[in-house]
């Protein structure tokens, strides 16, 4: 593939976006950008939470994963479904009963100040490191298809993404993303189909024959429980998803605050539910894929593997230019689906968690400074990874700690939605440090004493220390006396 040809195919991709924004952005106020008016159509948060939650990383990672891990991620995924349950049962009611439009402001309600900021301030260093290491990771592999031979630097190829992101989203916000979200969605589905049909008929199979070429194929196993003690254990995937997708959705920003634009308590449920089931067939999907991508990679003697696997098949192995483009569009979508969403959760929880904008015109104009703001913090931790942190295994422990982060944010959650228990709310923000630190001592202990894997179920662990350490520091505390919606202040930012 050509720079010239990648070059169109961006500039195409961004005349859409551009097209949808200024269809829907006929709003500048804070409403808008931070909750969409309150009238985004359940549906389209539905289909559109689709590819922000699947991002770049899974769209080239999922499908290789199977020759290492076979089918073994539908595990996870089925507790994703069950974390998706307790967030439309258990946390939409509190967010729309208390109408926030941060959902740290609950912390604020519950146990105090300290406790709500160290709760924002832990989501936007968890989502920084994370959308930072997601969109490097993606424009590494745009940028080496065909930008790097024309001694295109990388910063500017990063500058230019991110100068992209924030102009389409710098004026409506979340109103201009449930749209623009739902058309990357649809990009990424259309790469999975073409690609899969592509190779569909290069392996010659057709339906008569295709479930003996299933059984026959040797990544295809979906549930693992004969080593309690590796990572792949049935129960660790299992309920690591659950809580995995109660706090990466249910307590993250940026996810919820698309659910929080719905017009009611009812119709951000409605989104939940069918988002659920309609994550799991596309991820499923992808599996499918990943099979179909391993078995052509061994019929053509391909080499490639793990991330490597989809694009070096979908760009050079000779499927054809629809295959490729397709892969193009689709890997541009699924990198920005899930970044410009992260700048604009990122400042909506700087704006009203951190800085505490104020109302009318002034409040505006804060948040568009905090908004740039961010796209050029963005920029610059992906630039950071790409020239002075080039040892993959210390990017990997930066994203493993941007993961842990979502502990302590889990503890406090848990604790104020299932119990009265006050805590000291000065020793928060502490106790969120120590109970990250003192779960990465106990993993990397189990690992080296007992061989024993905590896997993704190290987050189910981090949750505990929190809610242990902080129900600690509440002891001779009066139990919680809750407070009308009605009587609490909050901070909308409008």
């Amino acid at each position: 593939m050509t720079a010239q040809v990648l070059i169109f195919c961006l500039l195409l991709y961004f005349a859409m976006l551009y097209g949808i924004s200024y269809l829907t952005g006929n709003s500048n106020n804070n409403t808008a950008f931070f909750a969409a008016d309150k009238k985004a159509p359940w549906y389209l948060v539905a289909f559109g939470m689709i590819g922000a939650t699947l991002s770049g990383v899974t769209f080239i990672s999922v499908p290789g994963w199977v020759a290492s891990t076979q089918l073994g991620y539908v595990q996870m995924v089925l507790g994703y479904a069950l974390g998706y349950l307790c967030i439309g049962t258990v946390l939409l009611p509190l967010y729309y009963k208390w109408n926030v439009i941060s959902i740290y402001t609950y912390l604020q309600h519950r146990f105090g100040e300290k406790s709500y900021k160290t709760g924002a301030a832990f989501f936007v260093l968890s989502r920084l490191t994370g959308t930072s290491f997601r969109l490097f990771l993606l424009l590494k592999v745009l940028h080496g298809l065909a930008l790097d031979e024309q001694n295109v630097p990388f910063w500017a190829s990063a500058a230019t993404a991110l100068l992209g992101i924030w102009l389409y989203t710098k004026k409506s916000g979340i109103k201009t993303i449930i749209y623009t979200d739902t058309a990357q969605t649809l990009c990424m589905l259309i790469a999975l189909g073409i690609t899969a049909y592509a190779l569909f008929f290069e392996l010659q199979l057709n339906t008569q024959s295709l479930w003996t070429w299933w059984k026959s194929q040797p990544n295809t196993q979906l549930f693992f429980w004969e080593d309690w003690s590796s990572g792949q254990h049935f129960v660790k995937q299992f309920f690591a998803g659950a809580l995995i997708a109660f706090a990466m959705t249910g307590i993250d920003q940026e996810m919820m605050q698309k659910n929080l634009s719905c017009r009611s308590l009812k119709d951000a449920q409605k989104n939940m539910f069918w988002f659920t089931i309609a994550l799991v067939v596309v991820t499923a999907m992808f599996l499918v894929l990943g099979v179909l991508l391993s078995a052509y990679a061994q019929s053509k003697g391909i080499a490639a593997a793990g991330d490597d696997l989809f694009p070096t098949i979908a760009t050079q192995s000779g499927l054809g230019a629809v295959v490729s483009y397709a892969f193009v569009f689709g890997l541009i979508a699924a990198a920005f689906s899930s970044a410009d969403s992260s700048m604009t959760s990122l400042a909506t929880s700087a704006s009203i968690d951190l800085w505490g904008i104020e109302s009318g015109e002034k409040g505006i104009k804060q948040r568009k400074n905090i908004h740039f703001t961010m796209a050029v913090i963005l920029w610059l931790c992906i630039v950071l990874f790409y020239y002075f942190i080039r040892e993959e295994s210390v990017i990997a422990q930066l994203l493993l700690f941007a993961g842990y982060t979502y502990g302590p944010l889990l503890g406090m959650f848990l604790l104020g939605i299932f119990s009265k228990k006050q805590i000291r709310d000065g020793l928060a923000p502490y106790i969120c440090v120590v109970a990250p630190v003192s779960s990465y001592g106990i993993t990397a202990l189990c690992k080296a004493t007992f061989d024993f894997d905590f896997g993704f179920f190290v987050l189910a662990l981090n949750g505990a220390i929190s809610v242990l350490l902080l129900w600690i520091s509440g002891v001779g505390l009066p139990l919680y006396q809750r407070t009308s919606p009605s009587e609490s202040t909050s901070k909308s930012g409008k």
